[in-house]
């Protein structure tokens, strides 16, 4: 076993290396760029929506209220009538970029200590470069890309948009193995 405090460097080195190939990866390749589609009619979809100034939260349209509700003939014709959605309402104003990007890099350290602990119980101090990165990249794109399945599942989400996200999971799974393969202690 190794201790998780011995991992300090490469647990920031990985998140800082992942929190850079992300910014790489979506401020200049073509990848994700068509992610969220625009609204044919967006002006009036936004105007249709101010007066009723919805709050920031999730949503679904129509809502059933309730597990019993959803064989309700009145839910069942919204459902068919249309249209069916899930959205997300944010505040109004530019988003916050400089607390998301720390929110990222935060979840992205997390997914870094994640990975240490778990290579740290599977193999000791001189491990082999590879025993080390098959446990610590198995680990990191387990975190960064098995919860996005759910968001197609679940919530219609295009597939498209998953699968980019889980290569992008991939890619930083391989940039977390690579260093902790690289910094791992030696005995």
């Amino acid at each position: 076993m190794v201790p998780l405090t011995s991992l300090l460097i490469p647990i920031v080195v990985s998140a800082v290396l992942v929190f850079v190939a992300s910014s790489i990866i979506h401020m200049f390749t073509p990848i994700h760029r068509n992610d969220v589609r625009r609204l044919a009619k967006e002006d009036e979809v936004m105007s249709a929506l101010r007066p009723f100034n919805i709050p920031p939260g999730d949503y679904a349209l129509p809502h059933a209220g309730s597990h019993a509700n959803v064989k309700n003939p009145e839910f069942l014709g919204k459902l068919s009538k249309g249209p069916v959605m899930f959205m997300t309402v944010m505040p109004n104003g530019m988003p916050s970029m400089g607390k998301s990007m720390a929110l990222w890099f935060l979840y992205c350290l997390f997914v870094s200590v994640v990975a240490g602990y778990i290579a740290s119980r599977a193999v000791g101090p001189g491990a082999e470069y590879l025993q080390v990165f098959r446990f610590a990249g198995t680990a990191a794109f387990a975190s960064y890309s098995l919860g996005l399945f759910q968001n197609s599942i679940w919530w219609h989400r295009n597939w498209g948009t998953t699968l980019r996200g889980v290569l992008d999971g991939l890619i930083f799974g391989l940039l977390t193995a690579g260093t902790f393969g690289w910094l791992w202690p030696e005995p």
